[in-house]
């Protein structure tokens, strides 16, 4: 260890509460809707998943199957998730994001890519470079 480093055990929590303060900023920085955190996540997975049953979504979601379906049913309302019959099993069924529910993610990661890219301008060229470079290393911690 160098003599500014900090040990990893002090580190940690400055970390986490960096990356979790900066995820809820960015998460606030969303166009103007009626869409819930929750809902939002929801419509993201099956984005990300392409399809699962509502139990699964759900279990990724990890929340009760009652949870789910009450946001299931506000997403089907907007027509951002659709329902089609399970291939196997007949008292299943499969949802996945509509074309609409991907443009509305797709709306929402503009805005939070444009809000974090214009903050991101306010900082000197160098703090940029270590922001990529601390990027590149959350990812390999994300990876392991």
């Amino acid at each position: 260890m160098t003599a500014n480093s900090v040990p990893p055990a002090q580190l940690a929590p400055q970390l986490r509460d960096a990356i979790t303060r900066l995820n809820r900023r960015v998460r606030q920085a969303r166009p103007v809707g009626d869409l819930t955190v929750t809902q939002l996540s929801a419509l993201t997975s099956l984005v990300l998943a392409g399809a699962l049953t509502p139990r699964e979504l759900a279990d990724v979601e990890r929340v009760q199957p009652p949870t789910m379906t009450k946001i299931v049913a506000k997403l089907e309302d907007r027509g951002l998730v659709g329902r089609t019959p399970h291939p196997t099993d007949g008292r299943q069924v499969i949802l996945s994001a509509t074309e609409g529910g991907r443009a509305v993610l797709d709306q929402f990661e503009r805005a939070r890519n444009e809000w974090l890219a214009r903050r991101l301008t306010e900082l000197p060229e160098s703090d940029r470079e270590t922001l990529q470079r601390a990027a590149e290393i959350l990812q390999q911690l994300a990876r392991a």
